[in-house]
């Protein structure tokens, strides 16, 4: 689930900066006290513990403020294939019939073509999330950054999580991989697509056919671009198919 912090955020900057009538109200280290504060103010009463996870697709394209306002903040990215992804919203879509989801503009949601090229726009959910990650990749702070591939994480949870969490400095916490439960009625419900975070108990990868066209299928898994490590200083936990071997790269 996607946090308020990060639209709070953008927000604020808006409403104080240039093209705003408080602009010349506020300097840039008020900015900055008032951007801390959102943070302080939203998580105070978890305001003993240590680590925050906060989720949200913003702070890949806001990578700079983050680690300004908290130096030793990490990032953590879950990918996948994307034409993967587009298949899991496609199969959404499908199973609500008589559902008018918000999750596609006025015109866009016709056919599947349409649907998934909304999708992918720079401004909606899969294109954005995918641009944003994609900056944050390729850029200086790359290093504050952990990919960690989907199918590999839910084919060997119990693998991948000690390498994250040695990657965010922390002890490692015994987890039930067969008891995992999360699911979000109401925000689902508001977005007209029931079951979007809903969450099986069992980690697990159920191999599957897809249900787009060929051609959108191979379209779409090609933007993969972390698989390209050697231009970027991120962390990335892949696997060696002719190793069958756990790795993480940076």
């Amino acid at each position: 689930m996607t946090s308020p912090v990060g639209a709070l955020v953008s927000g604020l900057v808006a409403q104080v900066s240039a093209g705003s009538e408080f602009a010349t109200m506020v300097d840039g280290e008020q900015r900055r006290t008032l951007v801390r504060g959102i943070f302080d103010a939203y998580y105070h009463r978890e305001h003993e513990k240590a680590v925050i996870f906060d989720t949200n697709r913003h702070w890949c394209a806001k990578l700079n403020l983050v680690l300004e306002q908290f130096p030793s903040a990490k990032v953590i990215a879950c990918v996948r294939n994307v034409a993967w992804v587009m298949d899991s919203f496609e199969r959404l879509y499908r199973a609500n019939p008589y559902e008018h989801t918000k999750l596609f503009a006025n015109g866009g949601r016709s056919t599947v073509q349409s649907r998934l090229e909304g999708l992918a726009q720079h401004d909606n959910v899969v294109g954005f999330a995918w641009a944003a990650l994609r900056e944050a990749y390729y850029g200086p702070l790359a290093e504050s950054l952990l990919l960690v591939d989907y199918d590999l994480l839910a084919t060997v949870p119990q693998k991948v999580l000690p390498i994250i969490y040695d990657f965010i400095g922390e002890p490692e916490f015994v987890h039930d991989f067969d008891q995992v439960h999360y699911d979000a009625h109401e925000f689902d419900a508001q977005l007209g697509v029931p079951g979007l975070h809903q969450v099986r108990s069992k980690v697990s990868l159920e191999p599957r056919r897809t249900i787009l066209p060929p051609d959108l299928f191979e379209t779409y898994s090609k933007m993969s671009f972390w698989n390209d490590t050697a231009s970027s200083a991120a962390h990335v936990i892949t696997v060696k198919a002719q190793e069958r071997a756990l790795v993480a790269t940076s």
